[in-house]
């Protein structure tokens, strides 16, 4: 690698490693740079993206029911924290809490929300952690001994393999003082609804996908030329799970970080699966996470779910 071209190693890596497999592939958390957020929140504006608009009216609708998971002193822990929109809801509810962690892997995106929280919640302390959820997250030593209540939403989890969500799972229940996660999933339905939910008319997921070969471009020394790759959407019925790729349209040769790589005209790079779930499928995710669902909260038409989980007593 030429160190005078990379500025994140990890990142080149994990792009090579990636895109040196067969089928190629990159881990998606390199979406969500600065940009890859902010372009993610117009995603969560649009007409076919549903989670969003659904999600949140789940907690709107839902409120009184899960406040009974926010006393008081709780300190509420955001995972994948975003621009915290969804979080307000919570906030607004309790107005005692005892903090609110948001953790997200973008320190400038992150940053910049706390600031903005910090000016509209001043009685609650904002205490941001730049951090991987997929990874131990150390939040502030000064909360160890708080009562604390996860908040996972935006079915985020669909992110992950099943054994890796489990995983996840099982390093918040042994967080100190956990007493609850609130967690976001997008369930099964028809496949139309699915894939237009990832491929927008207006190409802002496309857009979304592609700013990955910008990064690449600017921060690991590669070349991507983004108009010989497209973005693509596909329902994988048998895992579950929508899947996005950027497709090559022709021949090519891309150098990536010092290391050429070759595509063939339609091979892919596989790089985001979003599973969906039935409560059932979810419920033994949880199970081997060491939680149990305390309640399912869905909208009218069984689009998305909030689930209460509360661990597993040993």
């Amino acid at each position: 690698m030429d160190s005078a071209i990379i500025r994140d190693r990890d990142f080149a890596a994990s792009a090579l490693e990636g895109l040196q497999a067969d089928p190629k592939w990159l881990d998606s958390k390199w979406l969500y740079d600065a940009e890859g957020s902010a372009i993610f929140e117009q995603i969560t504006q649009l007409p076919e993206y549903y989670p969003t608009r659904t999600e949140t009216r789940i907690l709107k609708d839902e409120i009184s029911a899960l406040s009974q998971v926010l006393d008081p002193g709780t300190v509420l822990v955001e995972l994948g924290s975003g621009a915290s929109v969804k979080t307000r809801i919570l906030l607004d509810a309790a107005s005692q809490l005892g903090a609110y962690v948001p953790v997200d892997i973008s320190a400038d995106f992150l940053e910049e929300t706390a600031k903005g929280l910090r000016e509209a919640y001043p009685g609650t302390p904002i205490r941001p952690v730049v951090g991987d959820f997929t990874q131990d997250i150390r939040l502030p030593a000064a909360l160890d001994a708080e009562p604390k209540t996860a908040f996972f939403p935006g079915s985020t989890i669909g992110n992950l393999p099943h054994d890796t969500a489990a995983a996840m799972l099982d390093r918040l229940r042994h967080w100190p003082g956990i007493k609850a996660l609130i967690l976001g999933l997008d369930l099964v339905k028809d496949t139309t609804t699915l894939v237009e939910a990832y491929d927008d008319a207006a190409g802002v997921t496309a857009n979304f996908n592609l700013n990955l070969l910008r990064r690449m471009n600017r921060e690991i020394g590669a070349d991507f030329d983004l108009s010989a790759f497209h973005h693509e959407a596909r329902w994988n019925a048998e895992l579950s799970r929508i899947e996005m790729h950027l497709v090559s349209d022709k021949d090519q040769t891309v150098t990536v970080a010092g290391t050429p790589i070759a595509f063939a005209a339609g091979e892919s790079i596989h790089t985001e699966n979003s599973r969906k779930y039935t409560r059932e499928a979810f419920a033994a995710i949880a199970d081997r996470g060491g939680w149990e669902i305390a309640d399912f909260l869905t909208d009218a038409g069984q689009l998305f779910a909030v689930a209460v989980l509360k661990p597993k007593q040993d």
